[in-house]
């Protein structure tokens, strides 16, 4: 993880103290709008959507009609300027004197389209006929508790893995200490490309590894995505738990009995426990203009930065202390967000070993017209507490089946870092 391929770190060896040339967050939505022709007022966003209608004839008809792509082709390195430009530090400072993860979240997201709309640009269009979204967000895993409001930040990455639509993003983020850059996390992106209205899926350019070191990093792509379906397939809403599984959530039955009786539904909570009905909480989120994407939906960094701070209250209060971030991964962004929904977020513990703390966030918009739910996102936190915390232990079957696929996500997690 904590290895940079040679193509990311190529620029990080020369030139240290300060990053001068290099954009910043500010110029990498603004060169967003640019490329897709999106208008910085709301009251325009319907005529630039039917602007955007026209492209369709730039699309490719197939894959192989578009030129190849190398990785050096979308790297880029873009500055957040803490150290240099105090003025921009106040939206990133929260009160343990430290940056907010939220909005880091925010960057690595707009950043990742940015990088894949370098991979797919034709010299020729102005503007691209590619509506590119974040589909997944594999994961990001953090090698630094604390992320500093007074240093510079650089983010790097390109394309590492391309399918017939879709393209695999991999970032990393360093801050700058002492005159070098030490690494702070590292982020895999799955986004994919659609046509200008965003309705049906558009051909990406084709990846070409040029070493036998790209040739391994786009070979962990097609890995990462047969891992995907394999866990996806193994989903506990699709299939029954492993026979280790169900002894694990029969141990837990048993340690719950209350032995004064000789009945199922006597339950007694062990010492220093918690039960996971308990350990939950629920956010609503008015989805104003305001925290809208260049396709005039709501941003979905702007849904990441909200279930983390939910995932980070949770854990706060469950743990009673501080809790770090360690690891986040498979959040499926599965529907959009239109402007003007009401998004019901809820967040539960599902799992805990020591001091780690695994969250589970569940959004959904709510249909006032129809008063229908529909699930936009599911998002998996794991978070690390200054001191060790209760165990969370499951009462129903369906909080069973939260607790076995909290472990799955907190096990992968580990072996990841």
């Amino acid at each position: 993880m904590r290895r940079l391929p040679s193509v990311l770190a190529r620029t990080l060896t020369s030139g240290t103290s300060g990053s001068p040339g290099l954009p910043d967050m500010s110029e990498v939505r603004s060169k967003l709008r640019d490329i897709v022709g999106a208008s910085t007022n709301w009251r325009d966003h319907v005529q630039a959507m039917q602007e955007r209608k026209a492209l369709h004839t730039l699309l490719a008809k197939r894959q192989e009609d578009l030129p190849p792509r190398k990785m050096k082709d979308s790297y880029l390195e873009v500055i957040l300027p803490l150290g240099s430009q105090p003025e921009i530090r106040e939206k990133y400072l929260n009160v343990h004197n430290s940056v907010r993860f939220g909005r880091i979240l925010e960057d690595l997201d707009s950043l990742g389209v940015l990088i894949c709309y370098t991979h797919t640009k034709q010299e020729m269009q102005p503007r691209s006929p590619l509506s590119i979204v974040t589909a997944l967000v594999d994961k990001i895993n953090l090698c630094q508790k604390i992320i500093h409001p007074d240093c510079d930040i650089k983010f790097t990455g390109n394309v590492s893995w391309v399918g017939k639509t879709s393209m695999e993003v991999k970032m990393h983020m360093l801050q700058l200490h002492d005159g070098d850059y030490s690494p702070v996390l590292d982020a895999t992106f799955v986004m994919v490309a659609r046509d200008p209205e965003n309705k049906r899926p558009a051909f990406v350019n084709p990846l070409i590894p040029e070493s036998p070191e790209e040739e391994e990093i786009f070979k962990q792509g097609e890995l990462n995505k047969l891992k995907r379906i394999d866990f996806n397939t193994a989903s506990l809403l699709k299939m029954a738990p492993t026979a280790e599984e169900r002894n694990i959530v029969h141990d837990i039955f048993l340690n719950t009995l209350d032995t004064r009786t000789v009945s199922f539904q006597s339950r007694k909570l062990p010492p220093n426990a918690v039960w996971m009905e308990d350990a939950k909480l629920k956010g609503l989120q008015i989805c104003h203009p305001e925290e809208r994407n260049i396709f005039n939906r709501i941003f979905g960094g702007f849904l990441m930065r909200k279930a983390f701070e939910l995932g980070w209250a949770i854990a706060c209060s469950y743990g009673g202390s501080r809790p770090f971030i360690v690891s986040v991964d498979d959040i499926m962004f599965q529907k959009p967000v239109e402007v003007g929904s009401l998004l019901l977020l809820s967040g539960q513990v599902c799992y805990t070993e020591n001091n780690y703390i695994q969250i589970r966030v569940h959004t959904e918009v709510y249909n006032a017209n129809t008063r229908e739910n529909h699930t936009t996102n599911v998002f998996h936190f794991t978070f690390v507490s200054e001191n060790e915390v209760p165990q969370v232990v499951p009462k129903t079957y369906g909080e069973s089946m939260l607790y076995l696929d909290g472990k799955r996500h907190f096990t992968a997690v580990m072996k990841e870092i």
